[in-house]
């Protein structure tokens, strides 16, 4: 075969392979004006949080109370315990109290010393329930309990009924959603710029706190007061924190 045979041959593929980067240039140059709008999608967007609260009154008394004896032997000691004990869970029961449950036992040794000795002079139990109660009702109920047996009142919580928390966090949610809304509009209208769509939702909080609590000192003062002293548990506060990021 001539040579000039063999390079006509040739010509065909070079010609491809000295094309070939033209084809890629037009294919990247395509494709490159989507991938700007994509990042100009992600990079215009503004961030705002909203926040909302709910006060409600807190209608429930959530109670601690508890027997504690102390006697010379252990067995002395939890027999009248668990006496005591009985009587006051079946006064409790007897008030229709809700959410009745025990949360502590205990049985120790109590200890003198003398000398640097240390001797057992005795031993020391202690039985604690906790329970829920109307708080127009708890006042009354106390002063009973401590009559049926009880000798410590360990705390006293002020909270909202489960139904009530849930609406005040419902409303709570429509509040900040609506807060970081106003704050987008005020941004744009600011800057001269067009919200387009909300492109992120996050609910960051939509919570109550826990309730303020009376404890021992306090709760001894309530328990030896008038029975016909009310008890009054205020307001518990519903917070909520939403967060949008809107498109522009």
């Amino acid at each position: 075969m001539s040579k000039t045979a063999l390079s006509n041959s040739q010509w065909p593929v070079g010609k491809f392979f000295a094309t070939l980067p033209l084809m890629l240039l037009v294919f990247v140059t395509s494709v490159q004006p989507g991938m700007a709008q994509e990042k100009e999608k992600v990079w215009r967007t503004l961030t705002v949080t909203g926040k909302g609260e709910e006060s409600i009154p807190t209608t429930i008394s959530e109670v601690s109370l508890g027997v504690e004896i102390q006697g010379k032997t252990a067995q002395e000691v939890q027999q009248e315990t668990a006496r005591r004990s009985s009587a006051v869970v079946d006064f409790l029961r007897s008030r229709n109290v809700e959410k009745l449950q025990t949360t502590g036992i205990r049985l120790n040794p109590v200890y003198s010393y003398n000398n640097n000795v240390q001797r057992i002079t005795g031993y020391a139990a202690n039985n604690t329930v906790s329970f829920r109660i109307p708080t127009e009702k708890a006042g009354t109920l106390l002063d009973e309990a401590v009559k049926a047996g009880a000798t410590q009142i360990n705390s006293i919580s002020f909270v909202a009924t489960d139904e009530a928390i849930a609406s005040a966090r419902q409303q709570a949610l429509k509040e900040a959603t609506q807060e970081a809304q106003k704050q987008a509009e005020a941004v744009f209208n600011s800057l001269g710029l067009k919200s387009k769509e909300v492109v992120s939702i996050q609910i960051n909080g939509a919570s109550a706190p826990p309730p303020p609590m009376l404890y021992r000192a306090e709760a001894a003062k309530l328990a030896s007061s008038d029975a016909s002293t009310p008890v009054i548990g205020g307001e518990q506060q519903v917070e909520a924190s939403v967060t949008l990021q809107i498109s522009y």
